[in-house]
């Protein structure tokens, strides 16, 4: 069985040697449709510009109207802007409406939209946990629902769900965001095998830490799921623990190097245009060199190093108390 694996991951290297040197051909983006979610900023915005560029047809929906202007000034007469929520049936819907009016066919869907937050599972509302779900999972679902009819009308079409190095490891502070990530992969691969005589093609990327607006004010959102914890929570942490973590926070060894974007863009660009998509992408070295090995290792050896890095010599108020009592 062992002799199997090896055999297998080194063919894998092989076919992806093989890939690099001698890649496949690209399709001609010429009256192809492209729908984008979260295109407000970050990635969602930037590979709406670069697709218009590239001759596609492109759809961006955005969920804050002050997005809109500067947006549309760098896209073509071809684009679409429109309001798109997608926790809203009724959003979707009329953006479904509105991509029906111009095509029959869309090429590829981009499930954008995300948040992210960074706070301890005691600390967060059931509330704040079924929103993030809502967002980073049952959103993209709905969206994928939807549209799927007017994807799989032609053979290469494509799926392409922005996923995270979260969803194929947890660390502390991310249960929710990792949860969401976590799901959106399973539906991913299932989608993928799912609809293979369909020959809609599916793609998950999971980028690490990137110089985008997500990764900016989580110091300030974990400050706002505290203030809002209740006070047999504040007790049992302590002000002083929170505080620490704050501050432990804001100097997080991944995302002081966070990596360009550009990263991801290239491999979402690839997604889209090629005439065979990858099924993962793992665009950065902390994707491909610290996340996805630490992933694999024995799970004692990765809580070691995950604990060890999350902990600092101030425990948690209640843990004191219950050391000294």
């Amino acid at each position: 069985m062992i002799l199997l694996i090896v055999l297998l991951l080194l063919l894998d290297s092989i076919y992806q040697l093989y890939r690099y040197f001698f890649p496949l051909p690209n399709i001609d983006p010429k009256g192809k449709y492209v729908l984008i979610s979260g295109c407000d900023s970050g990635f969602g915005h930037t590979l709406a510009i670069e697709l218009d560029k590239q001759g596609f047809n492109v759809f961006a929906g955005i969920l804050n109207s002050n997005s809109e202007t500067s947006l549309r000034n760098n896209l073509s007469e071809r684009a679409s802007v429109f309001r798109l929520d997608i926790t809203r049936q009724e959003d979707i819907d009329a953006a479904f409406e509105l991509v029906q009016e111009k095509t029959n066919i869309l090429h590829a869907l981009v499930n954008n939209a995300g948040i992210s937050t960074s706070a301890y599972i005691d600390w967060m509302t059931m509330e704040s946990m079924r929103r993030i779900m809502d967002v980073n999972f049952f959103g993209h679902v709905a969206m994928t629902k939807t549209f799927l009819p007017l994807l799989i009308k032609k053979r290469g079409s494509r799926v392409i769900n922005i996923c995270s190095v979260a969803g194929i490891l947890t660390t502390p502070m991310k249960s929710a965001y990792s949860s969401s990530k976590y799901a959106l992969e399973s539906f991913s691969d299932c989608l993928r095998r799912e609809m293979a005589s369909w020959g809609l093609y599916v793609s998950i990327v999971e980028p690490g830490p990137m110089k985008t607006p997500i990764i900016d004010g989580h110091d300030k959102l974990m400050t706002k799921f505290w203030n809002e914890s209740s006070k047999d929570v504040q007790d049992r942490w302590g002000e002083d623990f929170f505080q620490m973590q704050t501050k432990k926070l804001s100097d997080n060894f991944l995302y002081r190097y966070a990596e360009d974007q550009t990263k991801v863009i290239r491999s979402l660009q690839h997604a889209v245009i090629n005439s065979r998509p990858e099924i993962r992408y793992r665009p950065g070295w902390q994707s491909k060199f610290f996340f996805l090995p630490l992933s694999m290792a024995p799970t004692w050896l990765t809580d070691f190093i995950l604990i060890r890095a999350a902990n600092t010599d101030l425990k948690p108020a209640g843990v004191r108390k219950y050391h000294i009592d």
